[in-house]
């Protein structure tokens, strides 16, 4: 690129980030704006318009509001009030996002309970969101009656579209409740930084943590993609990611909610009908994680993948492999990718298709943004101290974690932290370059080009360290992009007599397709130097993750290599015979004595 077509894209990002952040101010703390107040000023601009299109139909955004009132009436009649909080359990429908909607109302905190949990998981969050009335889709009522084995306390439950024991049916009270819409000063004595929302981390290392989200942190969650999108109301949206999680739940629904468009809301993700859904009801939006885009490139091919309406996808973790595969075969012509946490202060967005970065941050605009990148020590997991014990910042190139300066007099960059202190404060790294300044600690290895765009590296704790050297779980798994390969899960696991690491990755395999193993083999070592390669594979059916498709790997790296310990398949990289051989009760044995070295 010339230096005149370098100046015009400088330019362009400039301009269009000052804009977002210009329109983006508007629901600031200063505007005094609520989530509802946003929701309500949708509705009545658009009260004919489809809000959601169903299989059956669709539904208004008149015909949302009313139900969200009766909801609201509801909880009135129930003598909650402003900061008490209502547990919702409940699958995807649009009755999930007008319940919560309807209870922000009357200053009423509802708390998104993931709807694939059950026992113990479940009554943790139950009990730690401090529910008063929990709302249960009759669907979910195995999963919530084996939560309460584990004592839920006096908690409320009011079952929703068909019953369960022991619990009070909330449609007939519903349908009997006005749907005239409750006065604004039922919520007055809520503001701004007051919590709406109470959602949970993905539990991916142990049990959900509760994190607050403020009506500002919501309204900036609600608008910020619908405004780099473009968004309009003639725009729909393919919902295909949990509604109890923001990345579906606010940052997708907002593209819809804020600006007048309709929601096209699936139970669930399902590659296979993905794209005939696609064209059948005409969806313009995409919100994704990085996953399902593998899923979807690595699906066979149907005739509705091509000529649909898709002008944007919008989400987070697709990785450059997958990206670059993802474009070249569905055409949709802009990716927005993103970076973020329910609960963190660091925002970034990629806005202009860079492959694989997750934002941009040039070192012109770094004073309106909050983040940097810190050196890191993966023995300790901590980032790094001089002898005056302060942080070392990484220059472009070199990986750290990323950070977010808190600052309580911007909402952007607030940490309202969980429902526990002690959670919240092993979250905040204090004096980072000066005494007395309190940084948001991310738990990402990032880097950053000259250029100033953020590439996310691997989680703290994914990265591992063997044979001296550092292996990054995400770079790795990009090697596995390979033939018969659905996913790859890659982890550390220890081996005796070993410092470090080995690494292992957990595959899914297409189907009964057999996978060429020596052709694999040659194309891991042709892609990974030594140190990186896994030592270890296990194949698997299916692998564990989260609602939002994240790898769970704590069991797995319990398991390790130990065949006695799991009934799938575990394959060595055998070092002598060059190629993946069966792991057998011998070879486990030889490893783990030292006689056969690796």
């Amino acid at each position: 690129m010339g230096m005149l077509g370098a100046i015009a894209r400088e330019f362009n990002y400039v301009t269009s980030m000052l804009s977002v952040l210009k329109k983006i101010g508007k629901v600031g703390p200063g505007s005094g704006l609520r989530v509802p107040d946003h929701i309500e000023a949708t509705v009545d601009r658009f009260p004919d318009r489809p809000m959601a299109i169903l299989d059956e139909g669709e539904i208004s955004y008149r015909q949302f509001d009313a139900f969200a009132n009766r909801v609201a009436n509801w909880a009135l009649e129930q003598g909650l009030k402003p900061g008490d909080t209502v547990a919702l359990f409940m699958t995807n429908r649009w009755e999930y996002i007008a319940v919560w909607f309807g209870l922000s109302k009357v200053g009423i905190v509802t708390s998104l309970i993931n709807s694939q949990l059950s026992g113990h998981s479940l009554a943790h969050c139950l009990t730690i969101g401090e529910t008063r009335h929990a709302i249960v889709e009759g669907a979910l009522s195995e999963a919530y009656d084996a939560a309460r084995s584990c004592d839920l306390g006096d908690i409320r439950a009011w079952s929703f579209d068909g019953g369960f024991s022991d619990a009070e049916g909330l449609d007939d009270v519903l349908a009997g409740m006005s749907d005239s819409r409750p006065e604004r000063a039922l919520r007055e004595a809520v503001v701004p930084g007051d919590p709406v929302l109470k959602m949970f981390t993905s539990g991916t290392t142990g049990l959900p943590k509760a994190a607050l989200m403020t009506h500002v942190r919501a309204l900036y969650y609600l608008n910020i993609f619908a405004l780099i999108a473009k968004a309009a109301p003639e725009d729909r949206m393919m919902m295909v990611l949990p509604l109890y999680h923001a990345t579906g739940g606010l940052c997708g629904v907002g593209c819809a909610l804020s600006f007048g468009g309709a929601l096209v809301i699936r139970p669930r993700f399902s590659a296979s009908a993905f794209w005939p859904d696609v064209q059948r009801f005409k969806a313009t939006l995409f919100m994704y994680v990085g996953e399902l885009c593998r899923f979807l490139v690595n699906s066979d091919p149907v005739p509705e993948e091509a000529g649909h309406t898709l002008r944007c996808a919008i989400g987070n973790g697709m990785r450059r492999d997958v990206w670059d595969a993802f474009q070249a075969r569905f055409d949709v012509p802009d990716i927005v990718e993103f970076y973020g946490s329910t609960e963190g202060n660091v925002g970034l967005v990629n806005a202009y298709n860079q492959p694989g970065a997750v934002g941009r941050v040039p070192g012109y605009l770094k004073s309106r943004f909050n983040i940097d990148l810190v050196k890191f020590d993966l023995d300790s997991e901590m980032p790094l101290r001089t002898t005056e014990g302060r942080c070392v910042p990484c220059e472009p190139g070199e990986v750290g974690e990323a950070i977010g300066r808190i600052d309580p007099s911007d909402a952007r960059f607030r940490f309202d932290g969980y429902g526990s202190q002690e959670d919240t404060e092993k979250k905040v790294l204090r004096d980072v370059y000066e005494p007395g300044d309190a940084w948001f600690r991310t738990g990402d290895l990032m880097s950053r080009d000259k250029l100033g765009y953020y590439y996310f590296v691997d989680r703290v704790g994914d990265t591992f360290r063997w044979k001296s050297e550092n292996v990054a779980t995400g770079e790795v798994a990009e090697a596995f992009s390979f033939k018969g390969i659905e996913q790859a899960n890659v982890y550390g696991v220890e081996v005796a007599g070993h410092s470090g690491r080995a690494g292992m990755a957990a595959l899914v395999t297409e189907g009964a397709k057999a996978l060429d193993l020596d052709a694999l083999h040659a194309h891991v070592h042709d892609s990974l130097p030594a140190f990186a390669r896994p030592l270890f594979l296990r194949l698997q059916q299916q692998t564990d993750t989260t609602g939002t498709f994240k790898f769970r790997k704590v069991d797995l790296v319990k398991d390790g290599f130990d065949p006695a310990r799991v009934d799938d398949t575990i394959l060595l990289d055998h070092p002598g015979e060059g190629r993946y051989v069966p792991m057998t009760p011998q070879l486990y044995e030889a490893i783990q004595s030292g006689s056969l070295r690796v």
